[in-house]
């Protein structure tokens, strides 16, 4: 029987960068085991901020800056999208100036401040023994940061790009690319009736594995994604192609956020950057309906060929999880617990080749996951390509981390 009433320590929780769904059903499953157990759990709300905001002062109230999970709240929440716990984008060791909280505004006045320092002392407030941290490699690889100045970190790979270093598999995938089919498939019905080429962007910043798998799943023609760049002619040859060969004369291609054209560089909305130096990406696909139906009459015998243009954007990540999100951030959250109750840190669990395990949270850093361009993309045809799926993952494209 589980141990509830001698305590053995606080674990702490907080999600970072986007939400997806997945994150509740793990917040669920640390928590509820980890209270069992015998630990008190503690909620960072607005992920990483909620660490630099604090005031520590027992008086003091949290002022949504944390708070204390029981299995009656995560229970609440365990089967839904999103995080209760909410997210941002704060980066502890570069908070410009204007972001710093006003307790802490006078002793740090640089434009851009470590308030690193601050984390550690919030910790040690709360009595934090395990901070775990759920992310992608932005939120883990400040996650990386603390655990080199001796928190004891255990990360969960969170983002719907799949992009994470060391694992397989990350929280929301799934849900994104079962989203991007049926989204894609309903759209499917006004290009046909129309008899227009269907242009759809969806995410993916450095790696381009949310275009690919659902076009390999049958849900488009063409995909472009950001690890290599694509000759608009060709993409608007191919789709007119298939489009005459379709008989219902319609063609469909999934433009990942980070493609980009030949001898051209990523498209974005603005210049600002975030606290990782990411401008806010968005417009490939405006510009490559544009231009599209401009070059269609090159390749219909002079007579141009009308567009639909579709931003997925925010619905592949709000509302449930799939089943996929519902089951890996459940076995995730009991492999963190694992950890916790064997003393082991530092370390990123993970899902490689149909198996559970973790590896050394510093992998996270050492490089980038991207599609492996000469293994799955046909650079000629502008789709997935494989030679066999015999030995391979669930989702085909593994980590070489």
């Amino acid at each position: 029987m589980a141990n509830i009433k001698r305590k053995k320590g606080i674990i702490a929780i907080l999600t970072g960068g986007g939400d997806v769904p997945g994150l509740n059903p793990a917040i669920r499953a640390v928590t509820i085991r980890a209270i069992r157990e015998g630990f008190e759990v503690i909620g960072i709300r607005n992920g990483w901020k909620g660490l630099v905001s604090m005031v520590r002062d027992k008086e003091a109230p949290p002022d949504n800056c944390y708070e204390f999970l029981t299995e009656e709240i995560v229970n609440k929440v365990g089967r839904t999208g999103g995080t209760f716990l909410h997210t941002s984008r704060t980066r502890p060791s570069h908070i410009p100036r204007n972001d710093v909280p006003e307790h802490l505004k006078e002793k740090y006045q640089n434009d851009v401040n470590d308030l690193t320092p601050e984390v550690l002392q919030n910790l040690d407030f709360l009595g934090i023994d395990t901070l775990i941290p759920i992310g992608g490699d932005d939120t883990l690889s400040y996650a990386v940061h603390l655990s080199k100045q001796g928190v004891k970190v255990i990360g969960i790979p969170k983002t719907m790009d799949n992009d994470v270093p060391g694992t397989d598999y990350c929280i929301g995938f799934s849900t994104c690319v079962t989203r991007t089919i049926e989204m894609t498939h309903n759209l499917r019905t006004t290009a046909g009736s129309h008899e227009r080429i269907l242009v759809i962007e969806v995410f993916g910043r450095y790696a381009g594995f949310t275009a690919l798998l659902p076009t390999m799943a049958g849900a488009a023609n063409r995909c472009v994604i950001p690890e290599y760049k694509f000759k608009i002619d060709r993409l608007t040859e191919l789709l007119t192609e298939d489009r005459f060969t379709n008989p219902s004369h319609y063609s469909v291609v999934l433009v990942s956020e980070g493609a980009m054209f030949e001898g051209g560089e990523m498209v974005f909305q603005k210049d600002e950057k975030d606290m990782y130096g990411h401008k806010k990406l968005g417009g490939i696909g405006d510009l490559v309906s544009d231009q599209i139906k401009e070059l269609s009459p090159k390749y219909n015998k002079g007579r141009s060929i009308n567009v639909i243009n579709q931003r997925l954007g925010y619905l592949v990540r709000c509302g449930n999880p799939d089943a996929v999100d519902s089951i890996v951030p459940m076995a995730f959250g009991n492999l963190a617990l694992n950890l916790v109750m064997g003393q082991t840190h530092g370390r990123l669990v993970t899902l490689r080749k149909g198996k559970y395990d973790n590896v050394p949270i510093d992998v996270v850093t050492s490089g980038k996951k991207v599609v492996a361009v000469d293994k799955y993309y046909n650079c000629d045809r502008l789709r997935p390509h494989y030679e066999s799926f015999e030995s391979k993952p669930l989702f085909i494209m593994t980590s070489d981390f």
